[in-house]
């Protein structure tokens, strides 16, 4: 005697989606519900993404926290030590290494944490007339670049703190000088180069004298001057650095958005909220 079950396997998928147990301990979903949409600048420090890193190990100084901004466009990064994230530090930040250093961006993105979104930053962003765009504080990916440095940033501080790793804010002009003169994949070029129009000249072309040293040293008024032609090329190399910049966004947006699975929700749904044991 034999059975047949029409739609088993539609059956059995519908009773394992509404199953209490499974639906609270199955593999979180990774799938991005979204396509990604990535933030586009078209001119060196038009638009910064700021995060907090931390909190880290303590450092002789007290400090517990990193507070990182990085240029969207050329990827030049700034960076100081904090012993607590507050407001005004955030606000001062700001103010003195970016608007102060670089001029006042288009907008700058961050996180919807307290210390990014309060009255104060409001009224910097009045004041000199510039955006705020919030990410997700619960999804960082939102705000990539920011955690892509704050990453590399960790990395670097690794390998020149002592044994300790209490010196680390001491080692953040270090780990920054590093990130500025390595070429970035996105733009094909280091963000020293964008931003000066030259690369910088490292210690060890002092030490053992490079190509490049030896020959501005006996350089005639007349090839000074090409050289400072050269310079007057640097929007010429920005806009190749815009184009490279453009395509690799593209090729990450097609990889990425593959894997993209729509999920909607309506007024009502019942939805599970993630918690950490």
């Amino acid at each position: 005697m034999g059975y047949y079950w029409p739609a088993m396997v539609k059956d059995c998928i519908d009773y394992a989606k509404r199953c209490q147990a499974c639906q609270f301990h199955a593999n979180l979903i990774h799938q991005p519900p979204e396509p990604l949409h990535p933030t586009v600048a078209s001119w060196p420090f038009d638009a910064w993404g700021l995060d907090v890193v931390g909190p880290m190990t303590k450092s002789f100084g007290g400090h517990l926290y990193i507070l990182a901004a990085t240029d969207y466009f050329s990827k030049w990064a700034e960076a100081v030590p904090l012993k607590e994230v507050k407001k005004e530090n955030v606000t001062d930040f700001i103010r003195t290494n970016i608007i102060y250093r670089y001029g006042v961006p288009r907008y700058i993105i961050t996180d919807n944490g307290k210390p990014f979104c309060n009255s104060l930053i409001d009224k910097l962003c009045q004041k000199f007339d510039f955006k705020q765009r919030n990410s997700s504080m619960y999804y960082a990916a939102a705000n990539g670049l920011a955690e892509a440095f704050n990453k590399t940033l960790c990395s670097l501080l690794k390998k020149v703190v002592v044994k300790s790793m209490r010196d680390w804010h001491e080692r953040i002009g270090e780990g920054l000088w590093a990130y500025r003169t390595t070429v970035r994949t996105p733009t094909q070029s280091t963000p020293y180069a964008l931003v000066y129009g030259v690369e910088a000249v490292l210690p060890l072309e002092q030490q053992i004298p490079s190509l490049r040293i030896a020959i501005q040293e006996g350089l005639t008024e007349e090839e000074n001057a090409h050289l400072r032609l050269e310079l007057k090329a640097l929007d010429e190399k920005r806009l190749e650095a815009q184009q490279r910049l453009e395509c690799y966004q593209a090729r990450l947006s097609k990889a990425f958005n593959k894997k993209v699975r729509p999920r909607s929700f309506q007024v009502g749904d019942l939805v599970l909220a993630v918690r950490s044991l």
